[in-house]
């Protein structure tokens, strides 16, 4: 496949986790959906939960399943106060680990930041052949991974690899 391939939109599910926002108050779930909507993707599922571990669980597990959804992002919980809780809830559900997205993504917002970026639990993973990003819950942040990491990955014109051959097919969806 050369540079000039088709573009391949995704079907992408967008997890707020949040113990204090709503649909008006999330502005990084909002800058999410509009960065992938905007980059040619369609928008699979979004909801907010609480940050609680059985809670964001349930709800990647359903997304895990479900042959509709290649790609789940989540914002929030990846810190350290005493309820961030994603990297506990979703890390136990990964088939593999994408260590490099923490690395990267710490070191670029290392660059806007400086080193309180050491408390972000930033990470990535597969399972069910469903690449997962979870993301701190500021808009920063997000806007960070998304410009910075996510949205060339998840690019099938993005050399020299990108996650789309690891992804469920529109095959596979039933498409």
């Amino acid at each position: 496949m050369s540079s000039e391939s088709a573009f391949v939109p995704l079907n992408i599910a967008v997890l707020t986790v949040s113990d204090t926002r709503d649909e008006d108050s999330d502005s990084s779930g909002k800058f999410l959906l509009e960065a992938l909507t905007g980059a040619g993707h369609s928008l699979a599922d979004k909801q907010i939960v609480k940050d609680d571990i059985y809670q964001i669980r349930a709800v990647m597990s359903a997304w895990i399943y479900r042959d509709d959804i290649q790609v789940v992002l989540v914002t929030g919980g990846t810190g350290f106060s005493g309820r961030d809780s994603t990297p506990e809830a979703v890390s136990v559900l990964f088939d593999k680990q994408i260590d490099g997205f923490g690395e990267v993504f710490r070191a670029r917002s290392l660059q806007e930041i400086g080193s309180s970026t050491i408390q972000s639990r930033a990470l990535a993973g597969l399972a069910n052949n469903t690449v997962i990003f979870c993301v701190p819950g500021s808009t920063g942040a997000c806007k960070t991974a998304w410009h910075g990491v996510i949205c060339e990955q998840l690019d099938s014109r993005h050399r020299p690899c990108n996650f789309i051959g690891v992804l469920k097919t529109r095959r596979d969806m039933g498409a």
